[in-house]
This record gives structure tokens, sequence and C-alpha cells, in this order.
């Protein structure tokens, strides 16, 4: 089963290779959903590692990931592992040049006019 959520990212790790040849990085989320914000981590594995390396700290993305479980000495761990991460809609990195557009320029002196009415009835 496939699920997705959508936050803003709080830290990247750097990768991690085994001797195995296996290689993961992982990457903590956080969803402003309900009462209190929630810190998700992630498990990127593999070819899926290189998803990671053109974002950044502080940006909003998509997450899409499988939950993994597993049993060890008797106690269950569950994984978070992410296949696919993408920039949410609407979002604005600072390197992006189209943010600044987003504003209204703010009017200079000159188009403002000199005297302002007040025809307020009090």
């Amino acid at each position: 089963m496939a699920y997705e959520l959508t936050g803003k990212i709080k830290l990247i790790q750097e990768p991690q290779s085994f001797s195995s040849g296996f290689t993961k990085r992982e990457i903590v989320v956080t969803v402003e959903e309900g009462k209190y914000p929630q810190e998700i981590s992630f498990e990127f594995l593999k070819d899926k590692v290189s998803l990671l390396d053109s974002l950044s700290a502080g940006q909003t993305v998509r997450v899409s990931f499988d939950i993994r479980g597993r049993e060890y000495n008797g106690r269950y761990f569950n994984n978070l592992v992410g296949w696919r991460i993408e920039p949410s809609e609407g979002d604005s990195t600072p390197d992006d040049p189209s943010a600044a557009d987003e504003k209204p320029p703010l009017p200079d002196d000159s188009q403002m006019p000199d005297e302002i009415e007040d025809d307020l009835p009090f």
C-alpha cells in the first residue's frame, strides 16, 4: 500500500553506505496537522537516495511512501520507506526567481495623492 503526506523538511541526513553495498538516507518532515506538529522520519533506500540531493531544509514537500514492518527478538518495528518526493505545489524556495513576483509592487511617493479626502460622516 502506498501513502502520501505533505510537510516541511526539518532535516536531511547524509547517505549511509554499508559493507554489503546497501545505501540509505534518512529525512525528517514536520507535519502541521492536528493539535501538535509531528516530526516524521523516512528512509530512502538504494537508488532512491539520490532523490534527496536537490532538496533542502525548510522546503515543503509531498512524500510518497510505504510502511514496512518486521519482528526482531520478539519486538516489532515499523519503517516508513519513501519512494518519491517532490516539492509541494505553490512552494517557493529562495532560489526561485518567480517568488519575488508574487507580491504586488509597493507604490512610491509620487503615486500618492498630496491630500487625502476624508468623506466619512463621523
